[in-house]
Parts: structure tokens; sequence; C-alpha cells
């Protein structure tokens, strides 16, 4: 990889709102949080932030999944279930 976010950003293409459209993907942490005591550490956009500077910053992990030598890790350690 080796580019940093300012260059990933003039990447992203932004599409029109489909109103009500991702409601389906919206999750409700109340069970979690009351029958686990599960508390977020970061809000939405802090974690997609870490998210992306852990991409960029695992060159050798990206490299094995575009390899397919993770599918092959995954086959091996999983295919039988």
């Amino acid at each position: 990889m080796g580019k940093d976010k300012e260059h990933y950003k003039g990447l992203i293409d932004y599409v029109k709102d489909r109103p009500g459209h991702d409601r389906r993907y919206a999750i409700n942490c109340d069970k979690m949080k009351n029958e686990l005591g599960w508390k977020q550490n970061f809000d939405f956009d802090k974690g997609l932030d870490l998210t992306i500077d852990w991409y960029l910053t695992n060159d050798e992990w990206i490299s094995r999944v575009r390899s397919g030598e993770y599918r092959k890790w995954i086959e091996k350690n999983y295919g039988s279930r």
C-alpha cells in the first residue's frame, strides 16, 4: 500500500441516499448492554478512523488476503464445520 488516508479519500465516490433503505442494517445494542454489560469504546467515526488506520498499517495481512493465503487458512481451520 504505502499511501496515506488523504490519497484514498480522493477515491471515494459518494452516492445518492436511499431514504429508509439502510435501516435494516441498524443494530440495537440494548441486549448486549443490559445482559452482558457491554459498552462501546469509541463512537462510529472514531471506530471507522481506527479501522482505516489498521488497514493502512497492515500491508502484510492485506497481501495474504489478496494472494489467497488467507482463504487457505480459513478452509484448513474451518472447512470441516
